[in-house]
């Protein structure tokens, strides 16, 4: 059977519209607030200056409130704010003169008249100066059109990225019969044959990436864009496209099977973010996952090269044949050579940038000094 109930500790302050009230109780449970004809009435289990019981209390207030108080319940204490009805400053709490022997000031919140007003001053003003700044700042009409220009490019983006993952890792599985010297799977001869249109779809719409870059419609600085933008390209167009020879290679599978996995979590990343969704395990993944797989796809497209480049030669294919008196030919495999070199150039560049961008997301934060 429960004890008589007891009565809490209670701290109370002001301010010019609001009253507040702190109950000293711990591990509240089932707690009760009312406020009926200008009177509060508090009752809920806790732990207080008493041990585990039941803590009641009532006020009647010096003047009208409003009859809805705002209550937040923590560990240690509850919290109460009560709105006045009227804007001024209370003489005290409660209409009966001699204070409540369970009442005390909340000296952490306790401010004189000329402080709450010196306040409430200083509020008001913040909030006119922050109207002032809001005015001065153009809007934009195009926000919403943007916004949605972004969330699909992103929907596209990993949809066609998501196809060519599942497709390459299907056939993967389904091909799995051994073919050529290192015995591997058929599928990693086939790729391009099978993928390259939805690849050639997804990397020349990636090109807007620059473009959203150039004209300020994303944040991303337009030096990585253009490095990951052109060097996929190059190596998909040029080097692959325009090769037979290294179409059935298997080294194309390994490039478009990391560019892919790359894709799976920065577009879905972007289009969370367009809508001020952030997923941690997603945004994990996006600052992580390319930690193995940009320098695995980087040394994929250095393996690209390295084989096209006899075969380059050996066709004459882009080479530049100079007129007299120069009668000079370049050999565009010799270009695809200083272009190996600026590509890992460029893979620097990007490392660098992408562990920058990882730091700043998952790095711990740094506690501003008061």
């Amino acid at each position: 059977m429960a004890g008589p109930s007891l009565r809490p500790h209670v701290h109370w302050a002001q301010r010019h519209r609001e009253l507040y009230l702190r109950v000293e109780l711990s591990d509240v449970q089932n707690p009760d607030i009312s406020i009926v004809d200008n009177v509060l009435r508090f009752r809920a289990q806790g732990h207080g200056a008493k041990g585990d019981n039941i803590y009641e209390f009532q006020l009647e207030f010096l003047e009208p409130v409003e009859p809805k108080p705002v209550c937040r319940v923590t560990q240690r204490q509850l919290n109460i704010t009560v709105q006045k009805k009227e804007s001024n400053w209370w003489e005290r709490l409660t209409k009966q003169e001699k204070r409540p022997l369970f009442l005390a000031p909340d000296f952490d919140r306790w401010l004189d008249e000329s402080d709450a007003e010196m306040e409430l001053k200083e509020k008001e003003e913040e909030k006119i100066n922050k109207m002032k700044i809001e005015s001065r700042v153009p809007k934009d009409p195009f926000k919403h059109l943007k916004k949605g220009y972004l969330i699909m490019y992103n929907l596209v983006q990993f949809l066609g990225f998501s196809w060519i993952f599942v497709n390459m890792t299907v056939r993967l599985f389904i091909l799995g019969k051994g073919n050529g010297f290192l015995c591997l799977p058929d599928s990693f001869y086939d790729t391009f044959h099978t993928i390259a249109d939805m690849m050639y779809f997804c990397q020349t719409l990636a090109l807007m990436e620059i473009l959203n870059s150039l004209i300020g419609l994303v944040r991303s600085p337009l030096i990585p864009a253009i490095i990951q933008v052109f060097g996929r390209n190059f190596i998909l167009f040029v080097v692959l496209g325009s090769l037979e020879e290294m179409q059935s290679k298997a080294v194309v599978f390994f490039v478009f099977y990391f560019w892919s996995v790359i894709e799976l979590f920065r577009y879905p990343y972007y289009m969370l973010s367009c809508i001020g969704i952030e997923w941690k395990p997603l945004t994990w993944l996006r600052y992580t996952s390319w930690i193995p797989l940009y320098p695995l796809g980087g040394l994929a497209e250095a393996v690209c090269l390295i084989q096209s480049i006899p075969i380059f030669s050996e066709t004459g294919k882009f080479s530049l044949e100079l007129p007299n008196p120069l009668n000079v030919t370049i050999q565009f495999s010799f270009l695809l050579q200083l272009y190996l070199i600026a590509l890992f150039l460029g893979i620097f560049v990007n490392f660098r940038y992408l562990y920058k961008q990882r730091k700043q997301r998952l790095g711990p934060k740094k506690r501003k000094m008061k």
